[in-house]
């Protein structure tokens, strides 16, 4: 049972009366999975990371090898991880029409997986892996049969540490054959935005076109470090209509936002969804 504090108490009374009959977009990022088990990148106990670039990852093997033996070594526990009471909350915003769709930041896939159906992944998704030379693509799970096959002596060690994108930092990447394309034999890459590249044109426009056709946008999860997020909350603010952020710590949008959490994601988006549609979780189908 979720007993807020009163600064919380105070903001879910204001938030409710401000987003009471109107449609919302909701846009998340990586503090929405990390009831899921995913950590977060920058919050508070957030791992320390050096991203691959991708520029990195194309100039050669041996970052290629890096990435696919860390990468590989996170998917067991990242594809495992299960949609938390804050990805079900959206989802049933959605069915009841109260939300016109999520933009999300997250690429783990579980908003797909709680129900919701207008998912907009503006930093794609690891479920899929594509060439870079002839575009086939493939399931992220048959290449990671393959990669087992491959590397019969690479084993999953659950004490590492999981990364925010599914990956963890390996001790051996030595031997480790890299997975290629079976059409061309070409460069394969995770359908993912890296550092160093930029969200897809026809994806933002899509992640727009759900801020406009909205009435409300409720961030949640998001420092708003990354320009993507913060380009659409300055959409929402040039069209005048209210923001609302549920985020613990500060981010780059608190000032323009017409109510700030500083709470957890998955217990404000339960509340708001009780009071907005008038359902419980344990009542949602």
């Amino acid at each position: 049972m979720f007993t807020p504090d009163a600064a919380t108490a105070d903001a879910l009374e204001r938030a409710i009366e401000l987003l009471n009959g109107r449609r919302l977009a909701i846009l998340t990022g990586a503090g929405v999975s990390t009831d899921s088990g995913i950590p977060d990148y920058r919050g508070e106990g957030a791992p320390v990371r050096t991203p691959m670039t991708a520029q990195q990852f194309l100039a050669g093997e041996d970052a290629r090898r890096r990435y696919w033996v860390g990468s590989h070594l996170g998917w067991r526990a990242f594809s495992a991880a299960q949609p938390n009471a804050g990805h079900r909350a959206i989802a049933d915003l959605e069915r009841a029409g109260v939300a016109t769709g999520v933009v999300t930041q997250n690429v783990d896939g579980l908003h797909l997986r709680a129900g919701s159906r207008r998912v907009v992944e503006l930093h794609g998704t690891m479920r899929r892996v594509f060439c870079t030379h002839c575009g086939q693509v493939f399931d992220r799970r048959d290449l990671a049969a393959r990669v087992e096959a491959d590397n019969p002596w690479l084993s999953v060690d659950e004490d590492l540490p999981l990364g925010p994108d599914g990956d963890v930092s390996p001790d051996r990447v030595e031997g480790f054959r890299i997975p290629a394309c079976t059409v061309c034999g070409g460069v394969l890459k995770p359908d993912v935005v890296f550092f160093g590249e930029f969200v897809p044109t026809e994806k933002f426009r899509e992640a727009e076109q759900l801020v406009h056709a909205s009435q409300a946008l409720v961030v949640a999860g998001s420092s708003l470090v990354v320009n993507s997020g913060i380009r659409l909350v300055e959409r929402a603010r040039r069209r005048r209509i209210p923001v609302v952020i549920i985020n613990r710590g500060v981010t780059r949008a608190d000032a323009r936002a017409s109510i700030k959490f500083d709470a957890g994601t998955s217990e404000v988006l339960s509340a708001l969804r009780d009071a907005l549609t008038g359902r419980s979780e344990a009542h949602a189908g």
